[in-house]
């Protein structure tokens, strides 16, 4: 219900009260150049460590798919006021889509049922949170507007999309014991999702002409812990899902405490 009904509404009122335009061009070269490099990272990792290739995937979704919506957003309204927040939205709308693509190509190839690229491309087509994302899209960009009494309905399912993705995240840590935990494997995912992300964000930003407000927002948002989506996603196909929830928790706890280091270097 989360992955197939509610999801979709999501990424449909996303993109659809989102206005994009060609400011945010290098916002969304960062985030492709950005999630590429971490799934490159985790796979050299993965290759030295000898990871089965569903670890490899289950690792790729808990350290290249960040936290930015109801995580980043409250985040850069606090520290960049509402111009951040501006940014951080368009942010969360490129990641939304980059996981609804490149994160659940990842979590059908890794998992039990994967049978090759194929497969995985055929999974991604066959989820409806992409055709959600492009309807908003088409429409924001048509300036097609839709009736209020719809758009009530959109915003009743979308709204419970969140609470029950944290249910569903709930449900499947209260299964997970501490022995069941990768700590090894986690302990990798977080180093990357925490502290080697955002520094390959301020090497991409050295690279792009953005302002120094949108290059320190760039920085932060890499830093966000491991985006809640990926949990269903790996339930969904079975890629590893102790791996990913409990990275989901673990780098949402610690990111307390990273979070105010990289606020402190970048303030």
């Amino acid at each position: 219900m989360a992955l197939y009904l509610m999801s979709p509404f999501l990424a449909f009122r996303t993109f659809y009260q989102t206005s994009l335009d060609t400011q945010y061009l290098f916002m969304l070269i960062y985030s492709i150049i950005l999630c590429f490099l971490l799934i490159i990272l985790v796979k050299f990792i993965g290759k030295c460590m000898r990871y089965t290739y569903s670890e490899k995937c289950g690792t790729i979704l808990a350290a290249a798919f960040m936290n930015n919506g109801n995580y980043g957003t409250p985040v850069a309204l606090f520290v960049f006021g509402a111009a951040g927040l501006d940014y951080a939205v368009v942010l969360m709308v490129l990641q939304t889509f980059l996981m609804s693509t490149v994160g659940l190509y990842f979590a059908a190839k890794g998992g039990s049922q994967g049978d090759g690229i194929k497969e995985a491309l055929k999974s991604v087509v066959k989820m409806p949170i992409i055709y959600g994302a492009l309807g908003g899209l088409f429409l924001q960009v048509s300036k097609i507007s839709i009736p209020d009494y719809v758009f009530t309905a959109v915003d009743f399912i979308a709204d419970a999309t969140v609470p029950t993705i944290m249910i569903i995240l709930g449900m499947q840590l209260a299964l997970i014991s501490l022995k069941c935990i990768p700590f090894k494997k986690v302990s990798i995912a977080l180093l990357i999702r925490l502290v080697i992300s955002p520094f390959i964000a301020y090497i991409i930003t050295l690279a792009l002409p953005v302002d120094d407000t949108l290059a320190k927002l760039m920085i932060l948002m890499a830093g966000m812990p491991t985006a809640a989506n990926t949990t269903i996603y790996s339930l969904q196909f079975n890629t590893e899902p102790d791996l990913v929830s409990s990275s989901t928790l673990i780098s949402t706890l610690f990111s307390l405490i990273t979070l105010p280091v990289w606020l402190w270097i970048l303030l």
